[in-house]
């Protein structure tokens, strides 16, 4: 396509204010391999956030592009309502293998947004088919959970929901861990997450009107990698057990080896009504995502067809052929070659070089950490934890200064995170960090 002036450019990018564009053009990728992507004017750049927090195996992977390939000889595609093909079957018996007990039926959907909102509605249809009637969802005030508007109504970050409340679900917010700021003076390693007094009094007061609380265990991470105790959870779990309330666990960003462990409730030893996964179930191949429930959720909707019980809900992908078969793959790399353990020395080592180089400067507020997930949250002040002015776009300023040192580190906000494909090596580690830390200190000074 020919060059035009960004006004008039026809494509309408995600979460980007098109104008910055006029400052900053588009770069062009043409391929990716490994922890790579190469543009069209012959650089290449370290995906050091996975494009999106989606790739496992890194760009290009052999045996997910095989497995790709075989597949699309078989089967593309097919109606999932009243056919099923051997893909899902497999995934199926693969994911059953690997999530908590008693979680026992997989639901397909496209995407994390959409499984939220497929969660949402089995939670609420479960009360409704039992004869009660509760249209609430509690969520966290840095909770984030998708885009379209049931997700967006249990999305406590404003910059996403703020312009669309008029036309939301007005559901609960309530205030959730903030470990950097604490206002207990507590630590997340030794708390007993006091912290979460707040939920206890929501739940306690709205028990009869909400159907579910929603959660992203462990790390928050649209919400600005707040990484919080997993005692939080375990209290969770056990109140909305005793007050008959669902938990939906949305493992859409921390699920699959993230957090150090396959899913992130694992580290609570806990087990929710509902999970909700997807980015990295395919290795970041194919649009694909899932819901995980339980028995007992599934036989509330289970019922002749008069009685109307049914879960009436479906997309058109509903589990693709193509994008099964690669997760199917992504599930074999995990347990064939003991990816989990593998992963173990190279967080380690990404920690500690991170910790190396931000924690004495001036400007680092805090590292925090979790598995292959590393966040630096920078600050005008570290005495008293003061942001920059917002407006600034500090973090915007170091991501433009790292693409051209060479790495792809999409900051959030003031916050410069590394959440690397697992392939990476220990020298790539080191030379991300360098030119993350360099990048740092050509915008902030000494």
């Amino acid at each position: 396509m020919k060059e035009v002036r960004v006004r008039d450019y026809p494509i309408w990018h995600p979460c980007t204010q098109m104008k910055d564009h006029e400052k900053y053009p588009l770069i062009k990728i043409v391929k990716g391999k490994g922890i790579y992507l190469y543009d069209d004017k012959g650089r290449k750049y370290i995906d050091a956030i996975s494009s999106w927090w989606v790739n496992l195996f890194g760009h290009s992977n052999e045996r997910l592009n095989n497995a790709l390939k075989r597949q699309v000889e078989k089967l593309e595609h097919v109606i999932f309502a009243n056919f099923v093909h051997e893909p899902a079957l497999e995934l199926t018996e693969k994911l059953l293998k690997v999530v908590p007990k008693p979680l026992s039926k997989v639901f397909f959907a496209d995407n994390g947004s959409s499984a939220v909102e497929v969660a949402m509605k089995m939670s609420f249809g479960y009360f409704k088919n039992k004869g009660e009637i509760r249209n609430k969802f509690v969520y966290l005030d840095s909770g984030y959970h998708g885009e379209t508007l049931g997700a967006l109504s249990v999305c406590g970050e404003k910059l996403y929901s703020e312009m669309y409340k008029e036309i939301m679900i007005n559901n609960i917010r309530v205030k959730g861990p903030d470990c950097f700021r604490c206002p207990y003076g507590k630590n997340r390693n030794t708390c007993d997450a006091q912290c979460f007094e707040f939920m206890e009094k929501a739940l306690l007061k709205h028990k009869k009107e909400v159907c579910a609380v929603l959660i992203e265990p462990i790390v928050q991470c649209a919400g600005g990698f707040k990484v919080y105790s997993p005692k939080y959870l375990q209290k969770l779990r056990k109140l909305t057990k005793e007050l008959g309330i669902h938990l939906i666990a949305d493992e859409i960003a921390v699920g699959f080896g993230r957090t150090g462990k396959m899913f992130a409730c694992e580290h609570a030893g806990i087990t929710p009504d509902f999970m909700t996964l997807s980015k990295g179930i395919t290795g970041g191949y194919l649009p694909l995502s899932v819901v995980l429930t339980t028995d007992e959720i599934y036989d509330a909707f289970y019922d002749d067809y008069t009685s109307l019980k049914a879960f009436l809900h479906s997309h058109s992908y509903t589990g693709n052929p193509l994008a099964c078969a690669v997760a199917v793959e992504v599930l074999s790399i995990f347990e064939e070659e003991n990816i989990l353990e593998k992963n173990k020395e190279k967080y380690q080592y990404l920690q500690k070089r991170v910790k190396e180089k931000f924690l004495n400067f001036k400007f680092c507020g805090e590292v925090r950490y979790k598995g292959f997930i590393v966040a630096v949250e920078l600050v005008k002040n570290r005495e008293n934890k003061e942001p920059f002015d917002w407006r600034k776009r500090i973090g915007f300023q170091i991501y433009r200064k790292a693409l051209e040192k060479g790495a792809l580190l999409r900051n959030l906000g003031d916050i410069i995170y590394f959440m690397p494909p697992y392939v990476i090596e220990f020298d790539e580690i080191d030379k991300l960090v360098d030119i993350a830390y360099s990048a740092t200190r050509e915008i902030l000074g000494e």
